[in-house]
């Protein structure tokens, strides 16, 4: 089985590249992260005040991190039914 449902490469995009890596590796299935609303995402960020600032992260971006992604889904399952739940019992 291939893993073309892995990689897309959108180099029509007004904003490609918009990292600095191998074009031909810059992965741009997760154009915005997934995983942003996580404290331990597991990325390359820093906080700029109260804001998640992750311009130099390339997690998403990396061919490799597909399945690392995937499997955080349930950490973001987890996080919003606990705001649903905090919305429910207001």
């Amino acid at each position: 089985m291939s893993n073309n449902y892995k990689f897309f490469n959108h180099e029509k995009c007004e904003y490609y590249p918009c990292h600095k890596m191998n074009k031909e590796k810059l992965n741009c299935l997760f154009c915005f992260c997934p995983l942003y609303v996580l404290k331990d995402c597991g990325g390359n960020y820093k906080m700029i005040g109260d804001i998640k600032d992750c311009s130099d992260c390339l997690l998403p971006h990396q061919l490799d991190n597909y399945d690392y992604i995937m499997k955080r889904y349930n950490d973001l399952k987890d996080i919003l039914s606990y705001i649903d739940n905090l919305k429910n019992n207001d």
